[in-house]
């Protein structure tokens, strides 16, 4: 398929779905509105953000609990975010073949598995297999979502890349109020109760999905071993055996670099793009990134942003905790301002996009981000509880502006077709982000956690905020900004 082929399938206007609307659809009218829908469906995909924020606020109770290093210690996170950008994108391209509904609910039930599993992990080495087991289900969640979202719009008639976008903004929040649902669970019931509340939010997730959503609509019948046969495992483990040895080998730098894990990193990831190329059905279409380079630029950003989000979300609460002595229920407060804002911006930031378009609005979050975390080393001179609410402000607010620009970017870039696919990479890419923050975070913690410490993560984070600003404005007009862009 041709390049131009691909973009007529594009929406042509912000907010106008090119999905066609056949007889079965009319039939089967959504069940709820637009604002139930979004309810039921963030029962489900904000179940990973609150297990990353929940985790943040973990990491020093386990390291005590279990006897462990904070470099040891930040595979509870990393396992969790390698297993989700692996699985993502699968789940997405399941989700566009058997239903988004049965993905979803199939997701919700592996999470409830492993909420109540986890709790009886006699090491950390389980804990770390349980949070592997609960990325299996969150990864589910959104992929199908966004598939969900794009087979409802036309009935429903709402916006599904402005629906997408809260959805996100929602799961954000939640990993920014995460920490103080996991520090109040931790003081009340310990450690174990972080993952005890996974069951009843999985299934709540499950009841309200099937009550809201209509069930899918009956598809031809694909054989599971097929399904498989064409999902291309190598280049899913290729791309697995990339992450792992580029992360051990950047965990292993602040003592002895292992320059082994480098190679291996290096022609893994050689071995994934020689195996995409070939590929009939490839994990990563990479030909097809190649000929929408608007969507691998949303890809790239998101990337970005996400270390500047989650090295803030992952480091302050082991620096509070450990080098200024504060309780875990009060680190967790300190953090709800990282989203506090989130659930009033998102129609301010809609009707701005609608004005500036999606590229001016982007950047005017990144700027907004390179003045937050530049004020990010005051911390290491003063850790008074009044800074750190309005740092985490600082960086919240225009975090908003980003997501949201972004996740609108997405759903106006990828074709129509492969949107759970497309949304599927959206998060992997969102993984990558949060795997590279926890590396940052163990690699600037691994001596101590003390002021020069928090000062040189704060300095990578500030860095990333410009990386991020500098990328934006380089890359030009994007793809999605193209109708909305003044």
């Amino acid at each position: 398929m041709t390049r131009s082929s691909r973009c007529a399938r594009l929406p042509s206007k912000p907010g106008r779905s090119t999905l066609p609307t056949d007889p079965s659809a009319r039939e089967s009218p959504p069940r709820a509105g637009a604002a139930w829908i979004v309810a039921a469906l963030c029962t489900g995909t904000a179940l990973s953000a609150l297990n990353s924020g929940m985790i943040a606020v973990a990491l020093t109770t386990l390291r005590r609990e279990f006897s462990v290093d904070v470099a040891t210690v930040t595979w509870v996170i990393t396992v969790f975010y390698l297993t989700s950008a692996v699985l993502q994108p699968l789940m997405g391209r399941l989700a566009d073949r058997y239903g988004a509904h049965r993905v979803f609910t199939f997701g919700m039930i592996i999470v409830a598995i492993a909420g109540a599993a986890g709790p009886f992990a006699p090491s950390l080495e389980w804990v770390c297999v349980a949070r592997v087991v609960l990325a299996v289900g969150t990864a589910a969640a959104f992929p199908s979502a966004a598939a969900l979202l794009r087979s409802l719009a036309p009935r429903g008639g709402f916006d599904a890349a402005r629906v997408i976008g809260r959805i996100q903004l929602i799961d954000t929040s939640t990993a920014a109020i995460g920490p103080v649902v996991g520090g109040a669970l931790i003081l009340v019931a310990g450690w174990e109760a972080v993952f005890w509340i996974n069951v009843p939010l999985a299934l709540l997730a499950i009841v309200s999905t099937r009550i809201l959503i209509p069930r899918d609509e009956p598809r031809d019948h694909v054989p599971i071993r097929r399904t498989l046969s064409e999902s291309d495992i190598p280049g899913l483990l290729a791309f697995a055996a990339t992450v792992v040895a580029m992360l051990m080998f950047l965990l292993a730098l602040p003592t002895a670099p292992e320059w082994l894990l480098l190679a291996a990193a290096v022609v893994a990831c050689a071995l994934f793009v020689w195996r995409e190329l070939r590929a009939r059905v490839p994990f990563v279409d990479l030909r097809l990134l190649a000929e929408n380079l608007p969507l691998v630029r949303v890809y790239v950003l998101f990337v970005i942003g996400n270390i500047v989000l989650y090295g803030t979300l992952f480091g302050i609460p082991q620096y509070l905790e450990e080098y200024a002595s504060y309780s875990t229920a009060i680190v967790g407060a300190m953090l709800v301002p990282l989203a506090a804002f989130n659930a009033v911006l998102a129609r301010p930031i809609e009707r701005l996009i609608d004005r500036w378009g999606v590229r001016r609005t982007m950047l005017a979050g990144a700027g907004g981000l390179v003045v937050a975390t530049a004020a990010l080393p005051l911390l290491a001179l003063s850790s008074q509880w009044w800074i750190v609410l309005l740092l985490m402000a600082a960086v919240g607010i225009p975090y908003a502006f980003v997501l949201i620009s972004l996740t609108q970017s997405l759903y106006r870039t990828a074709p129509p077709t492969i949107v759970g696919q497309a949304a599927g990479l959206f998060q992997t890419a969102r993984s990558i982000g949060c795997i590279s923050a926890a590396a940052v975070v163990g690699l600037s913690f691994s001596g101590a956690v003390g002021a020069e410490d928090w000062l040189v993560l704060s300095l990578v984070v500030a860095g990333a905020a410009i990386a991020l600003t500098v990328a934006m404005a380089a890359t030009g007009r994007t793809a999605s900004a193209g109708a909305a862009a003044s």
